[in-house]
């Protein structure tokens, strides 16, 4: 075993504070690796308040990792040390049932092993990114191609993008169609710059006019402000495919609305309490398609990371340290990020004392 030491919840009404905990030592097929940067997301708040309802303490958030490789198994062939590395939202699954034997990890029928939460063999739940290093089977760990100096900011790529990506290539969004981003946080920033880089004109729905400025710099061809009728029905059956990232209940039949005959509207967002029900007529009328949609597979998440790194796309972020964590939740909560924060973990060590 190799001592680890991060930051943990020992329970829902507790701060993160300093955690010392072990890691197993790599077996033949495992990649240890040294934690670089770890983006922050809104689900490691979810998670370390037990706002699911789901979680095991000490809980150690964390599944944006980017690091570079230490150690690797006799049998590891993809990775080297020195190699840079990022691990997502999953460090195993069934690996026999349909989904596993399709590259759709994230739907196991046995349900996915999370990077932290997720209750191993053993019957301990695993330890996430927040923490110096990680050690996880060589078939859940990615190859990082952007440089050096991207690295922090390609963190939050490993969820924030794999989530925005997969639906838009599922759905086959391309050049020549007309594409609803719905929300400019977390996600949908990302999704602005990969549905652009796909080829597709974007249409970013917001509630804030403050955001048209940012939309605008970060690829959006047109802002529609949601609160404005008039606006709202100047997209009346304009949109191919509407990626609705917004985590607040809201009324979707507006947004419906602005799809086309077959188009399709997807979304990524998890509220704490239902959407109000759409009307059936907005779907029956023009044959649309509402539609959910989890991650992606190990083998979408490495196709996500080699497509930004060929059209430059990394998360815009702001940098923390290891000990500013309680008040990045609190900043969450009130929305006062731009658009994600990544913990340097070189801060860890001196947080961490």
């Amino acid at each position: 075993m190799s001592r680890a030491h991060g930051y943990a919840a020992q329970s829902a009404r507790e701060s993160l504070a300093p955690f010392a905990f072990d890691r197993r030592e790599p077996g033949p097929r495992d990649v240890r690796v040294d934690i670089l940067y770890c983006g922050v997301c809104h689900s490691d708040l979810h998670t370390a308040r037990n706002e699911w309802q789901n979680t095991l303490y000490p809980s150690v958030p964390g599944h944006e990792i980017v690091g570079r490789v230490s150690a690797v198994g006799s049998e590891v062939k993809g990775f080297k040390v020195g190699d840079v590395a990022g691990v997502g939202c999953m460090v195993d699954s069934c690996r026999s049932c349909s989904s596993c034997q399709e590259g759709e990890e994230q739907y196991c029928e046995q349900g996915f092993t999370g990077t932290y939460n997720g209750p191993t063999s053993g019957g301990q739940n695993t330890y996430g990114g927040y923490s110096d290093h990680i050690v996880v089977d060589e078939k859940f760990v990615l190859r990082i191609s952007h440089g050096d100096d991207d690295l922090a900011a390609v963190a939050p790529l490993l969820c924030a993008g794999i989530t925005t990506y997969s639906p838009l290539a599922h759905w086959k969004v391309g050049p020549g169609q007309r594409v609803g981003v719905v929300g400019l946080g977390g996600l949908g920033h990302v999704g602005v710059k990969i549905a652009k880089a796909m080829g597709a004109a974007v249409v970013l729905f917001t509630s804030s006019e403050n955001k048209r400025a940012d939309a605008l710099r970060l690829g959006a061809d047109e802002v529609v402000i949601s609160r404005d009728a008039p606006q709202m029905a100047a997209q009346a059956g304009t949109l191919d495919f509407i990626l609705d990232t917004v985590a607040a209940p809201h009324d979707l039949d507006p947004l419906l609305n602005t799809l086309k005959r077959d188009g399709a509207m997807v979304l990524l967002g998890a509220p704490d309490r239902p959407h109000p029900s759409p009307g059936v007529f907005n779907l029956i009328m023009k044959r649309r398609t509402l539609a959910g949609s989890l991650i992606g597979g190990v083998r979408e998440t490495q196709e996500m990371l080699d497509f930004c790194a060929r059209h430059g796309i990394v998360s815009d972020i702001e940098m923390i340290r290891m000990d500013q964590i309680n008040q990045a939740y609190e900043r969450m909560l009130k929305g006062d990020v731009k658009y994600r924060f990544v913990i340097d973990m070189a801060s860890l060590a001196e947080a961490a004392r």
